[in-house]
């Protein structure tokens, strides 16, 4: 844990970001009707992949048709 001390500054605002695109993303994909494949699989995208997930679903998940 004394490694990370000096990082800690860091990493604050890297997991703000993560957490708020994955929120962000989450509530998206509920609220939209349709998307680009089925919605669990966004959800385990957005889940799991960290801040690319979100990132990749908000630019090529939607299906603004």
């Amino acid at each position: 844990m004394e490694a990370l001390k000096p990082y800690i500054p860091y990493l604050i605002p890297v997991i703000f970001i993560q957490l708020g695109l994955m929120v962000f993303a989450l509530v998206d994909l509920v609220r939209r009707e349709r998307t680009k494949g089925p919605k669990w699989m966004w959800a385990i995208i957005i889940v799991a992949v960290n801040i690319i997930g979100p990132v990749v679903y908000l630019l090529a998940g939607k299906d603004e048709s």
